[in-house]
């Protein structure tokens, strides 16, 4: 990790992909906060570089709406893009890069001076950027950072064609495959939840533990730009890294401190305990219009014009896998995840067995814990009360933490914001390594590619609704009981 005194020295932020979404809509702003909350090395300097000829003034302009600027902030934010440049160029030609090198260097004074390189670029020119970077533009007195963004690779032969051109280029501690993921609050506060509290612990286990729900929702489709998402589908573009991250924290023994590689190593582990999804475990769907719906909810997958008329690409997607340890024999983790839903949604959801021998008749409903990734975190334990009044009825209730009224005054980080910063401090923690990124597609490569080359039709489900209605028989046969007779309220406050 990079010590705190080294931030003295000069650094360089060069945004590769700088014309594009990814861009202008989060990393500008992201690096605009970081820069705003005095978090950055006094001495950062920015660079834009594209293949767009464009001036800083230009993406200033561009990425005006997604910048959020106070009052008071003014002079500071004029400062923050005083520090900006922009140096446009191919991927491909060496000599574009040495002229960008000629630009970082002309700010770098003293005897150390130090490069972070994010490539919000498309994965088709990821070989071409990194090499060039290697060869024209490492920092010759201090530190070279690559950070990488998904999708890596889209199954195991590229992923490790990918890690091998790579490690030819950088050590691994050099690079940092970002999965935003990772930074998410909820995210980053599973290892509290589960290694700094003693009530959970006894009870974190096959013997009480039914199954393991881990969720993501979008109430959207793909609004017009699905042609890239039919490349790769929901369970590429979700489901084998936002999720199944999501399922080592929450799965993983506890490491032996919480040194980054500890951590880490004990992810890989938990992996490695998980067998290839068989395909008899898995439901794939696919979004249609819903007639009754509004303007884009009319429009199925197959409606929008940049899809191809026939792809069978799945936009829902529910598979249960399971870990062959002494933990968890036997429990049924499940990972959900689907556009054009009914609500936008990320969340785990622990299920708990039926209390034994049951002297309620029948009316008790499992408890649950439920750590609400987004929309508003949470953390709520679901549980049987008695009603409040003379009756001695059954109620489902919750003992709730949520952060907007525990935290009313914090300020809850964007998940960028958190992880660019690590990556100025040089912390690996909540960054994918190379041998956990070959676990993750050794588990699902089988299966992608067996409903690729079969031809798998997605089981086709209403633009709005909850799903395919199959998913629920599915999540039953997974020993999950829904009941739909509770739903969480985020409290409002007074």
């Amino acid at each position: 990790m990079e010590n705190i005194k080294d931030f003295q020295y000069p650094h360089t932020f060069v945004l590769l992909g700088a014309s594009g979404d990814l861009a202008k809509k989060k990393i500008y702003p992201t690096i605009w906060f970081l820069y705003r909350d005095n978090l950055l090395p006094k001495n950062t300097k920015f660079f834009g570089y594209a293949r767009t000829k464009q001036t800083i003034t230009e993406v200033r302009e561009k990425c005006k709406k997604y910048m959020k600027v106070r009052a008071g902030e003014e002079e500071l934010y004029e400062q923050f893009w005083a520090a900006n440049d922009y140096v446009a160029g191919s991927y491909d030609k060496r000599i574009d890069y040495e002229l960008l090198d000629q630009a970082i260097t002309k700010h770098e004074r003293g005897p150390v001076a130090n490069r972070i390189f994010y490539l919000a670029v498309p994965p088709t020119v990821f070989g071409d950027v990194t090499v060039n970077i290697r060869n024209a533009c490492v920092a010759l007195k201090g530190y070279t950072r690559v950070i990488i963004e998904k999708p890596f690779g889209r199954d195991d032969e590229s992923s490790d064609k990918l890690s091998s051109h790579l490690a030819r280029l950088f050590k691994e501690e050099q690079i940092y495959r970002i999965d935003h993921y990772l930074g998410k609050e909820m995210v980053q506060n599973l290892m509290t939840i589960r290694f700094a509290n003693q009530i959970f612990s006894p009870s974190w286990n096959r013997e009480n533990i039914a199954s393991v729900l881990i969720s993501f929702k979008e109430p959207f489709g793909t609004e017009g730009r699905g042609g890239y998402f039919d490349d790769f589908g929901i369970i590429r573009d979700v489901m084998q890294n936002h999720l199944l991250q999501i399922l080592s924290l929450v799965a993983m023994e506890k490491p032996v401190t919480l040194n980054p590689n500890d951590i880490r190593d004990e992810k890989v582990k938990v992996l490695r305990h998980i067998k290839p999804i068989d395909i008899n475990n898995i439901l794939v769907g696919q979004y249609i219009g819903n007639p009754n719906g509004q303007g884009e909810e009319k429009l199925g997958y197959l409606d929008d014009q940049t899809v191809p008329k026939n792809s069978i690409t799945p936009t829902y997607a529910l598979a249960a896998m399971y870990i062959n340890n002494s933990r968890w024999e036997g429990v049924p983790f499940i990972l959900r995840c689907g556009k054009a839903l009914n609500e936008r949604k990320a969340e785990v959801r622990i299920q708990y067995k039926d209390v034994p021998g049951d002297i309620f008749e029948g009316h008790t409903k499992r408890n649950e814990l439920v750590i609400r990734v987004q929309p508003g975190e949470a953390l709520y334990l679901k549980m049987m009360s008695k009603s409040p009044g003379m009756k001695f009825d059954l109620m489902e209730t919750e003992l709730d933490l949520t952060y907007s009224m525990r935290y009313r005054e914090s300020n809850v980080p964007d998940a960028y914001e958190r992880l660019i910063l690590d990556v100025f401090t040089g912390t690996q923690m909540h960054f994918v390594r190379n041998d956990e990124l070959k676990e993750a597609w050794r588990i699902f490569t089988p299966v992608l590619k067996q409903l690729e080359e079969e031809k798998v039709k997605p089981v086709p489900y209403i633009y709005g609704s909850r799903g395919p209605p199959e998913a629920d028989h599915k999540l039953a046969k997974y020993n999950f009981k829904y009941s739909g007779s509770y739903k969480w309220q985020k409290p409002t406050m007074d």
